[in-house]
């Protein structure tokens, strides 16, 4: 699949999002490399921290399934806003655990498309190493 392919994907999973709060709508998508794919979407509640972003939604269903970051080929994260939307804090040191450091993320709002990767979105990350 490819990356436009995979951003397309991505928007159709953003069409589940909840989010009455902020308006703000996000989709992801998670490529595996035999294929599979995993969808999220960013699901809000009032409580605010009990919501759940698209791309977490998208890579814990991969999870879920028993797929681990070698496993994964690239994830695509999209929203609705006017800029292309990095992940936030949390999402960033999830996904720095449950990727690995070079897995593509490809971020688009429909109009401008980035890729980049875990590592240079969070550089100096806290890790299982720093628990030994």
């Amino acid at each position: 699949m490819s990356h436009e392919e995979l951003i397309k994907e991505a928007f159709k999973a953003m069409d589940n999002a909840y989010a009455p709060y902020s308006n703000y709508h996000v989709g992801a998508c998670v490529l595996c490399k035999d294929g599979t794919t995993f969808y999220g979407a960013n699901i809000e509640n009032a409580s605010y921290g009990g919501t759940n972003c698209g791309e977490r939604s998208a890579i814990f269903a991969a999870y879920s399934r028993g797929y681990r970051k070698q496993d994964i080929e690239a994830i695509a994260i999209v929203t609705d806003g006017k800029r292309i939307g990095t992940p936030c804090g949390i999402c960033r040191q999830v996904l720095s655990e449950l990727l690995e450091q070079d897995t593509p993320i490809i971020l688009s709002n429909g109009k401008d498309v980035m890729e980049t990767n875990i590592y240079k979105l969070l550089p100096y990350q806290f890790s299982s190493e720093d628990l030994d």
